[in-house]
């Protein structure tokens, strides 16, 4: 049977809420036949499975697909019947195959999952042709946890039977799996692993394949200049080998990249010649993207009329197709041009609808890949927030950017939640990145979003003012990918206990006339040892009003020393201030300081986005150079909807475990505090030897002295083994780490572009056991504290992603722990001890969480004054 032309998955590049349409190749996948040569075929009543089976590939080779199906479908009946497993595995991989060309994805996919269990009768080459053609159907049904593993069992199958070229193949479409979820780094490996056997096979077809595809890649990136001439190289090899495939598909990939640099003409003409040749193939998804692309460029140009048309005519096909994510990308793209040109209520509809398409794509993965590949569809649920807001609607508008915002970790709380204590149902196991798993049942679990009802009713059951920021991004950008635009405005949400709900935004563009952005501010309001220069900054961002008293080249913006000794003067509150903590207040706060509460034990909950997750809000501002801490009561929580959830997890971990809401958290039977353990072995740098971590004889005396404080002992040094500590963790109601905390480990790229899950503690190895409790083991937990503090440095950080922050406290809140305190950066010895001992001793007074922080802050502020001491520590939560 001669090669198929499989389809591959799509690629997003981001034009702010519209995407511009990138296409991966995905290369041919050989189904082999066995046709009867020389043979004529018998009357119909009478012809035999073979015959039937020869007809298919006869009609097949004259491209008539259709007859084909039927033909091979007589075959495997025939098989069937007469118990010839061989024959019908055979057949059902050339029906799996034809399916794939024909978008009829689910019939490929029932037939190429029949085969599986008669993959035994077969050749392995033949199993793992099946195995990949599978993996091509589920992409582009959003199966993406089945695509990477059915394309990962095809390669092993290819390289135990010597098929290099076969190998090659299958590298392409695991990478379009990898690239659809948004893991870019293993897509490149993948690309380039399959370019290298490529040019060994002298294979010029994969050859022009990979390299379309790392192009694709590298416009991801912002790489244009490469991308650009990978895909030219690309587009030759194509004409030369005569594939129109991929042709199409790098000319459509060339027109996005010159559509991004703003050579509109340019993005045109190859638009054009992409469709052109999509039409003569007849080929449904290609001029669905060729036409989605002319329309995105027409919109660029404020031709409104022509773009919409296009949009429609594109949308129109692709309702015709089987593919989730087309259908969403195209109806987000219809959506921002009925925005655009002013048709709010179309505009709406059709965003809904996209959103619903959507937010099909992300069950069955797995708990890291939800959070990759939300990165990659934010931009629609970021559309129709703006959407709702022109429509005067700024609740529903609430509403969805709770939508958009922590859906995998929603859906992770919910999950574990409704399987109970003796599920695992995570897919992280033991370390693994957990890209493998396939769709169970729990993984299936729908989540509806959180309604503004029930927004108000979570203020008023946690008795807090609720702030939630939304970023919008700058229009004009155009990125791919993950790629993020400069922040032009911020959007606020303020939610009182009445339930009365308060819309305020902030104009982010004048930080652009300085050269800077949102995410330099906070850079600069974290900038708070000498040990790190911030001149620059701090030169570009001035709070309002400070440019008078501050002479050129001044001194006086100060930043703050590594660390103030007890008992240092404060001063005036001249010495006090710093530039970023400052221009921060007036961003984050002066906008809706009037819908704050006055009472200072009234709870403020504060839900950032993006940049914002690294605020230390409780060192905030004011003019007079105060303390947003000095003020409020504060907490953190990465969604509404998780407070919701976490509320929940508690109710039911009490009432699981006869545990009264008003039992004392402080029991000295059920508190694990533990400090300095015996140092792990640890790789700091890649490819270099592990190394001992230094001890941390500090965090073993304020293990010891909060121990003393409960009426415990505190588990120190070789005691306090991973091994052992796991099975204490689950007993215990207040856990508390004193020792290293880890952010980068278990991520095998940088913490903000990997997929790994970060993070670790460090606590004593044992035989068998190298000691580090990871984010993945967390996970696999179910925790009965009501309270886990980290009282390491950085634990409150980790990956950020349009999902919030993925690493320790995200961990620790899944696996049921309702309260976590966490740090935004290392931290003095002595002042972490003062502002723990001063929190545990506040709590021994009251209950409340949130209270107790706030005094030992304003305790330790006494001592301590600078920030850098005392502001690290948040909690994330619930405050009871």
């Amino acid at each position: 049977m001669p090669p198929m032309q499989c389809l591959p998955p799509l690629v997003l590049l981001l034009v702010l809420q519209t995407a511009l349409i990138s296409r991966a190749q995905s290369l041919p996948v050989t189904v082999l036949t066995q046709p009867i040569a020389n043979r004529v075929l018998s009357a119909e009543p009478d012809r035999t499975a073979a015959e039937w089976q020869q007809q298919g590939s006869q009609h097949y080779q004259a491209g008539q697909l259709e007859a084909a199906v039927k033909a091979w479908q007589q075959a495997r009946t025939l098989y069937q019947q007469q118990h010839d497993p061989s024959g019908e595995a055979s057949t059902l991989t050339s029906l799996g195959a034809v399916y794939v060309q024909l978008e009829r994805y689910r019939e490929a996919i029932a037939s190429l999952e029949a085969f599986l269990p008669l993959a035994p009768q077969v050749s392995r080459r033949m199993e793992a042709q099946a195995l990949s053609n599978l993996g091509l159907a589920y992409v582009a049904l959003g199966n993406y946890a089945g695509a990477i593993e059915s394309q990962r069992r095809a390669g092993k199958l290819m390289q135990t039977s010597g098929d290099r070229r076969g190998l090659g193949q299958v590298l392409v479409n695991l990478g379009n799996a990898f690239k659809a979820v948004g893991d870019y780094d293993k897509a490149t490996i993948a690309y380039q692993q399959s370019l290298k056997m490529a040019r060994q096979t002298n294979d010029l077809v994969s050859e022009g394949t990979a390299l379309g595809n790392l192009g694709s890649v590298y416009s991801n990136l912002g790489q244009y200049d490469d991308a650009i001439a990978a895909q030219q190289r690309s587009l030759e090899l194509a004409k030369a080998t005569g594939n129109r495939e991929g042709q199409a598909s790098t000319l459509l990939n060339l027109g996005t990249v010159y559509h991004v640099r703003g050579d509109r003409q340019r993005a045109i003409s190859y638009y054009n010649d992409s469709l052109a040749i999509a039409r003569q193939m007849n080929n449904r998804k290609r001029t669905v993207e060729a036409l989605g692309s002319l329309g995105l460029v027409y919109e660029d140009l404020k031709d409104y009329t022509k773009s919409i048309a296009y949009y429609e005519q594109s949308l129109t096909i692709v309702q015709t197709l089987d593919d989730p994510q087309l259908a969403g990308l195209t109806l987000n793209n219809l959506g921002h041009a009925l925005f655009s040109a002013g048709s709010l209520t179309e505009a709406e509809t059709r965003l809904r609808e996209a959103i619903a398409k959507l937010d099909a794509l992300r069950p069955g993965l797995s708990d890291t890949y939800k959070a990759s590949i939300f990165d990659t569809q934010i931009y629609t649920y970021n559309l129709l927030q703006q959407i709702l807001l022109a429509a005067h609607k700024p609740e529903a508008a609430l509403e969805m950017t709770e939508h958009g915002r922590a859906r995998a970790f929603v859906e992770l709380l919910a999950r574990r939640g409704q399987a109970g204590q003796g599920s695992r149902g995570t897919g992280e196991r033991n370390g693994q990145e957990p890209d493998t798993q396939l769709p169970t049942p729990d993984s299936q679990l729908a989540v509806q979003p959180i309604s503004i009802a029930a927004i108000k009713a979570v203020a008023q059951q946690q008795q807090a003012t609720l702030v939630e920021y939304a970023i919008v991004p700058d229009d004009d950008f155009k990125a791919q990918g993950k790629q993020r635009a400069r922040e032009s405005e911020l959007l606020i949400w303020v939610v009182q206990p009445t339930g009365k709900v308060a819309f305020r935004r902030v104009d982010l563009k004048p930080l652009w006339q300085t050269g800077s952005t949102l995410v330099d501010v906070v850079r600069l309001a974290r900038c708070l040892s000498p040990q790190v220069s911030c001149d620059e900054l701090a030169q570009k961002i001035r709070p309002s009003g400070s440019s008078a008293a501050q002479p050129s080249g001044s001194s006086q913006l100060q930043i703050m020393p590594t660390s103030s000794s007890p008992g240092e003067q404060v001063g005036k509150r001249r010495v006090r201030k710093q530039p970023g903590l400052r221009k921060l207040h007036q961003l984050l706060i002066e906008p809706i300081a009037d819908l704050l509460p006055l009472s200072l034990n009234a709870r403020v909950i504060f839900i950032p986005q993006e940049s914002l997750f690294l605020v230390p809000f409780a060192a905030l501002q004011a003019a007079d150079g105060s303390y947003l801490i000095e003020h409020h009561t504060i907490l953190t929580a990465p969604a509404i909807q998780v407070l919701e959830l976490t509320r929940q997890q508690q109710a039911r971990g009490r009432e699981r475990h006869g545990q009264s809401p008003h039992a004392s958290l402080l029991n000295p039977l059920s508190s694990l505090i533990i400090g300095n353990p015996t140092m792990p072995f640890v790789s700091t740098e890649p490819g270099q030897p592990p190394e001992q971590l230094p001890p941390l004889p500090g965090a073993e005396k304020e293990a010891i002295a909060i121990a003393q404080l409960l009426g415990t002992r505190a588990i120190t040094r070789k005691q306090a083994t991973k091994v052992s500590l796991l099975k204490k963790l689950t007993a215990a109601r207040l856990v508390h780490f004193a020792t290293h905390g880890l952010l980068e480990y278990g991520s095998q790229n940088a913490s903000l572009k990997g997929l790994g899950i970060p993070g670790a503690i460090a606590l004593a190895p044992s035989q068998g056991d190298d000691g580090l409790l990871t984010t993945s083991d967390v996970l696999n937990l179910h925790l009965t504290a009501e309270l886990v503090t980290l009282s390491a440095c950085d634990t409150g950080q980790g990956r950020i992603t349009g999902d919030g922050v993925i690493g320790l406290s995200r961990a620790f809140i899944s696996a049921g722990v309702p309260s976590v305190i966490v740090s935004l950066w290392a931290v003095s010895d002595a002042a972490t001890a003062k502002l723990m001992t001063t929190f545990y001793h506040a709590l021994q007074q009251q209950p409340d969480k949130a209270q107790a922080l706030r005094q030992a802050m304003l305790i330790t502020m006494k001592d301590y004054p600078y920030p850098l001491d005392w502001a690290a520590f948040t909690l994330i939560g619930e405050a009871e």
